[in-house]
């Protein structure tokens, strides 16, 4: 193999031109287009990243096991079907388009789409892990993680939940809280990989990756949102009064918790289908 092709390996380079052509179809087209467009952007976007990330430490998601990276996809449709179960209920954002499609076209349009979160969310925290200031971070709080501990988290997150469904116009923000407080909990007490595997000894690395990756994720599902159609617009009570794009510029602060939901989310399926969860290097 010659040098060139080990430092870019050739999905790299399949998902650039992915990622351009579904780009610049879908914003020099008008009408409908984005429910077919999506896919392909997002998927470039993640073999683009994971490329940077296998050129960058030698080792990718995907170079370490196409299987287990197809397996992210497999994973995130439902996961982020979960925080639209929740949406019926606050109706914090909506889809314009949506009604020109039937429940089936939409069902499975949008599962091929939220396929693409989870893959995109722990690419780009990787990516952000191989950087120095990332890497040699010093150590930080020391967060209790003692299983009788967890009970308390797991109180919380129930708390947060019932306060949100009851009360979505006050408590909508801590959607992208409770889900983590609900399952990462469960995570510890199955001896299950979870953030307080690390942040208990003051490693909080990987949750600055993760969370720096999700806002980076977030800008640009909100950037290629804007000129898409179908999109998805925002009715956040109380924000909405400066917008980046369509997200009020308080509302991308639900990017960095979320994505540790993701983070516990994946992790106790993994636990749950008996697969190893030493995959994500972060």
């Amino acid at each position: 193999m010659s040098q060139k092709k080990q430092i870019f390996p050739r999905h790299f380079w399949f998902g650039l031109f992915l990622l351009g052509f579904a780009w610049s179809v879908n914003w020099s087209c008008t009408g409908l287009r984005t429910h077919l467009l999506f896919f392909p952007l997002w998927l470039g976007y993640c073999l683009v990243v994971d490329g940077l990330v296998f050129r960058r430490k030698g080792t990718s998601l995907f170079t370490r096991s196409w299987q287990r990276y197809i397996g992210l996809f497999l994973v995130s449709a439902p996961a982020w079907w979960l925080f639209e179960l929740i949406n019926m209920r606050t109706q914090n954002w909506h889809y314009m388009g949506r009604e020109l499609f039937t429940n089936l076209e939409y069902g499975l349009l949008a599962s091929l789409s939220f396929s693409t979160v989870i893959p995109a969310v722990f690419g780009t925290a990787e990516l952000v892990s191989t950087f120095r200031w990332i890497k040699d971070s010093r150590p930080f709080l020391k967060v209790p993680a003692e299983k009788q501990q967890m009970l308390w988290y797991f109180i919380a997150g129930w708390t947060m939940l019932g306060l949100l469904l009851m009360w979505p116009r006050y408590f909508y923000p801590l959607v992208w809280l409770s889900v983590y407080f609900i399952i990462e909990p469960i995570n510890v007490w199955l001896d299950n990989c979870s953030l307080f595997d690390r942040v208990k000894s003051g490693d909080w690395r990987p949750v600055w990756a993760l969370w720096l990756g999700c806002l980076i994720c977030g800008f640009f599902w909100e950037f290629w949102n804007y000129w898409s159609y179908p999109k998805w617009t925002y009715t956040t009570p109380f924000v909405q009064f400066v917008h980046v794009f369509e997200m009020p510029v308080i509302g991308y602060l639900g990017y960095v918790p979320f994505s540790m939901e993701l983070f516990a989310l994946y992790h106790l399926v993994l636990f749950l289908v008996k697969k190893e969860s030493l995959y994500i290097e972060i």
